[in-house]
């Protein structure tokens, strides 16, 4: 069963008298509990693609189903709901908040979202999260106290603290060094077969690209390849 279905998306930019087509005609599926690789040199608009997914961003034209719900016409209240529901984001400069713990960090999507989850539950709920990737110890340092892989991995504990279905990661490995973006691409890989998270990591290292079963390339504003690999190794 599809969770993400793109049909013609396109997004064109309009800088004063120049038009500027990023995306020209997207058509896409993936499936509920794959791990895919998107990739493409820089211009490619594999980025743009990824905000029109996160709904971050809306397309031009076309139709995005996530889960089976159209979501490119949807208010701007309606997409930040579905993104807190829907989506875990992780980032390449992990957007941590300087001066809050660990712990407060996963918590935010919690005390911010509608499901009114007492600050109680927030905590127990937050404090498993981060037991489980192994921040136990970590749960009352800031982000200056914290390795880059530690970094990560709070953002990633934040990103998975609502049980998303669906996980973003651009260039989640871009600042770690080649022994943390390991032991970050085996987490993301034991999420996905463990808890079935649909994953879709954007970057442009092949290594990355190459822990994927998919991969897909994106040139000039539409996909170039999409191919299956035989196994994704770490």
């Amino acid at each position: 069963m599809n969770l993400i279905e793109l049909r013609d998306i396109r997004k064109t930019f309009y800088l004063g008298e120049v038009v500027l087509p990023v995306l020209k005609g997207i058509t896409l599926t993936i499936a509920k509990g794959e791990m895919v690789a998107l990739t493409g040199v820089s211009g490619s608009g594999k980025s743009t693609l990824m905000n029109t997914l996160g709904c971050l961003d809306r397309p031009t034209s076309g139709d995005y189903l996530l889960d089976g719900e159209e979501v490119t016409r949807l208010s701007n209240d309606a997409r930040a709901l579905m993104r807190n529901q829907k989506m875990g984001f992780v980032f390449q400069n992990f957007n941590l908040l300087a001066r809050s713990s660990a712990l407060a960090q996963v918590m935010l999507p919690l005390l911010y979202g509608r499901q009114h989850i007492s600050q109680k539950d927030a905590m127990r709920r937050a404090q498993a999260m981060l037991e489980r990737l192994g921040l136990a110890d970590r749960m009352d340092h800031q982000p200056s106290q914290l390795s880059g892989g530690q970094q990560q991995r709070v953002a990633l504990a934040r990103a998975l603290i609502n049980n998303p279905p669906f996980l973003l990661a651009d260039e989640p490995t871009g600042n770690l060094d080649s022994n943390t973006t390991r032991e970050v691409l085996a987490l993301f890989k034991q999420l996905n077969d463990q808890d079935g998270i649909t994953i879709l990591i954007v970057t442009h290292d092949p290594k990355v690209a190459a822990t994927c079963k998919r991969v897909i390339r994106m040139a000039d504003g539409l996909i170039e390849a999409d191919e299956i690999q035989p196994e994704g190794i770490a």
